[in-house]
């Protein structure tokens, strides 16, 4: 998976997990500039990230960071697409949501603070 896309990715999750919303629409423009460039079967990931980017609020940010996870996930799934070199794939089941991370402590960018390690490493 191409650095363009997880580096700007990895940036809002670590905003969201610490429950803050500050370049998360930028960070959105260049997952989404970066997708469009991977071409069609990259749509929905560039779909996600565009309407993330007009996300204002927390919880809204929070819902449109779970399509674009779920996106993501699934493309890198579907081509068979590793994680680069210490990030990792998690699972929220509260949520019912993925998401890619840095480190060996999760940290849950759909509950933030209220539920920091909920979820598991897949």
């Amino acid at each position: 998976m191409p650095a363009s896309v997880v580096d700007p990715y990895l940036k809002i999750q670590t905003a969201l997990a610490q429950d803050r919303i500050d370049d998360v629409r930028a960070n959105a423009g260049d997952v989404a500039t970066a997708a469009t460039a991977l071409g069609a079967p990259a749509m929905k990931i560039d779909t996600a990230a565009v309407q993330l980017a007009s996300a204002t609020e927390l919880a809204d940010a929070r819902d449109k960071f779970g399509v674009l996870s779920d996106a993501l996930v699934t493309y890198m799934d579907g081509l068979h697409l590793t994680p680069p070199d210490g990030v990792r794939k998690a699972y929220c089941p509260m949520a019912t949501k993925p998401w890619l991370q840095k480190g060996d402590t999760l940290a849950n960018p759909y509950y933030g603070a209220s539920m920091l390690t909920c979820g598991e490493f897949r």
